[in-house]
């Protein structure tokens, strides 16, 4: 007998990121940038966030909403082994599952009370879309999720994967002072596929700007800075 059952958003997440290029690779590989998580009105409660304020990080378990498909794949090709290798899907974490379901760790800043959106929660080092529906909330607990001695598998090799990141001081300036730290972040985790060429120009839309950028020996040149 098979057991079924309905889940639906609690919340949404609210990021600088409306398209999926740039978005950090892992949760708190970029932990300056931040982003507000505005639950629904039928979860705007705020006895259900009671406590919450004495945790520092959280999990949030959320929905690919745009990896949705009928069929699903046992082998998947992780984009750090450069796409041309398969693993299990559930080695991986692509958002291409039986059940399109993430699994991210924020920091959280406070709880912020608004008059429109009840209580909301102000977090960090998200590696989440725009409006991406997030269907729980749990408190990270050091003791029991932190495990020194776990092992990353084929993921470990990219732990340290990364470029500097030249971005001269008349095209930062295009960026509000709040956002600089956190794009600055997400360019040294290099967004680049890593199967792609050296010197190649890039575009990455970030909150309301184009940012335009080019990668040579490990250094990410910043090259201009657009509007949308």
């Amino acid at each position: 007998m098979k057991n079924s059952f309905t889940v639906k958003p609690i919340a949404y997440i609210h990021t600088d990121f409306k398209e999926k290029f740039g978005i950090p690779r892992q949760s708190g590989r970029a932990p300056s940038l931040t982003a507000k998580i505005i639950f629904t009105p039928e979860y705007r409660n705020a006895d259900a966030l009671r406590e919450i304020e004495g945790f520092s990080h959280l999990w949030l378990l959320f929905d690919f909403s745009l990896a949705h498909k009928e069929e699903w794949s046992p082998t998947v090709r992780p984009p750090r082994l450069g796409g041309n290798k398969r693993v299990g899907v559930f080695a991986s974490r692509s958002p291409f599952r039986p059940n399109p379901i993430g699994l991210s760790c924020v920091k959280l800043i406070k709880v912020e009370q608004t008059d429109a959106d009840g209580a909301v929660l102000i977090v960090s080092g998200a590696d989440l879309l725009d409006g991406t529906p997030i269907l729980d909330i749990k408190p990270y607990l050091p003791f029991a999720d932190c495990i020194a001695d776990a092992t990353a598998g084929y993921a470990g090799q990219h732990e340290k994967d990364g470029v500097e990141v030249h971005f001269p001081q008349a095209l930062l300036e295009k960026i509000p002072e709040e956002k600089r730290k956190g794009l600055i972040d997400c360019l040294k985790d290099d967004p680049r596929p890593s199967y792609q060429d050296e010197g190649r120009s890039y575009g990455m839309r970030f909150a309301d700007f184009e940012i335009k950028f080019t990668v040579e020996k490990g250094v990410l040149t910043v090259t201009d800075i657009d509007n949308r």
